[in-house]
């Protein structure tokens, strides 16, 4: 038999059409339910293997999750006190300011990139094994958080250094926290498809990403006025970065509604990446087999 891109599931059958998936949209959701709770035990074994060798091919392990973060710290409080940067008024120390914004910021990044990455590692799995294409990404996921829990030892740390007030809103800022990474996993969606054929887009994410980071207020406060400060509030990462920095030191998001809008945007595009990749993937997987 031929073989199609795409294809449907009947009983332990799998049957190749070239019709499109699309004209049946309550089948392919269905499919995608199964397939994301049958990659569960898949994508727990590609994350211990991803670790394991993330960590195994390091000499300093744990110590570059720490690294970015500190280095950001110093070299923009020594310009800040400088005066080669004025930053403005923050409402914790700005040393903790920024490493707190840039842990956030690198998890972020992480989840953007990694569904890239984890695609494009696994190009010759994914033209050899047929298996549910959700485990890779949910395998970041679960990398994303491994990391964030390393980083969370130096968030915890920088508050008791700077001694930090408790927050009971602390808890919930884990909530917000999901919704940033909500947003970069379907940011990274809707590209890794089209970098698994073309390098040029992963390339090019590192420039945009570094754009990214300067409309969004990790080395600096909010700005309030402006078209500057307009740029940065239409930014979608900028109400959910400043949620989670919020809820945990000052008790309460200070901009609810554009949080909430944001994280609508979050979930909405998370469903959208996620019907994309699934039907696109059957295209990349037949042009990378040719």
């Amino acid at each position: 038999m031929s073989r199609h891109p795409h294809s449907f599931h009947r009983s332990d059958e799998i049957v190749y059409t070239p019709e499109s998936r699309l004209r049946h949209p309550l089948r392919l959701f269905k499919e995608m339910g199964r397939d994301l709770l049958a990659s569960r035990e898949l994508a727990w074994r590609l994350l211990v293997r991803d670790i394991n060798t993330q960590y195994r091919q390091s000499l300093l392990g744990v110590f570059w999750a720490f690294v970015p973060p500190i280095a950001a710290a110093v070299g923009l409080t020594l310009a800040s006190s400088a005066k080669v940067l004025n930053v403005g008024a923050t409402d914790i120390p700005y040393p903790a300011y920024v490493m707190f914004s840039m842990a956030l910021w690198q998890t972020f990044t992480e989840s953007v990139t990694g569904p890239i990455q984890s695609v494009a590692a696994a190009k010759p799995m994914l033209a050899k094994i047929n298996f549910p294409r959700e485990a890779i990404i949910l395998a970041q996921l679960g990398q994303v958080g491994f990391n964030f829990g390393i980083k969370l030892l130096l968030i915890i740390g920088l508050f008791l250094w700077f001694k930090i007030p408790f927050v009971w809103t602390v808890f919930l800022a884990p909530v917000a926290l999901l919704h940033l990474i909500a947003l970069g996993t379907a940011v990274g969606l809707l590209l890794a498809p089209v970098a698994a054929l073309y390098e040029d887009v992963a390339r090019g994410l590192t420039l945009v990403m570094g754009v990214w980071l300067f409309i969004t207020p990790v080395i600096y406060p909010l700005p309030q006025s402006g078209g500057f400060a307009m740029l940065v509030r239409l930014n979608p990462a900028t109400p959910l970065l400043s949620a989670v920095r919020e809820l945990a030191t000052l008790g309460a998001i200070a901009d609810p509604h554009s949080f909430w809008l944001a994280s609508l945007l979050a979930g909405m595009g998370l469903m959208l990446a996620w019907l994309v990749y699934r039907v696109a993937m059957p295209f990349v997987i037949e042009r990378m087999s040719a």
